[in-house]
């Protein structure tokens, strides 16, 4: 099984599963996930997970900042 992913912000470990966790829908229905559990946002084709929604806002930010190459 693979090691949770690492925000990469602040390097808090992120657990996926609470992460991709669907609470509801919206009315047009779309899933709903709680980013008290963590957040993700897809980038450059690959996905990339937060501890806050504040983490993934500086990630979008500037991410060539937090991605090492």
């Amino acid at each position: 099984m693979p090691a949770d992913p690492v925000c990469p912000v602040c390097k808090t470990e992120i657990n996926e599963d609470s992460a991709r966790a669907t609470t509801g829908q919206t009315m047009h229905g779309a899933n709903e996930v709680d980013p008290n559990a963590g957040t993700r946002s897809f980038y450059n084709g690959e996905w990339y997970y937060f501890c806050t929604l504040q983490c993934r806002t500086r990630f979008l930010a500037a991410p060539n900042t937090y991605i090492e190459s």
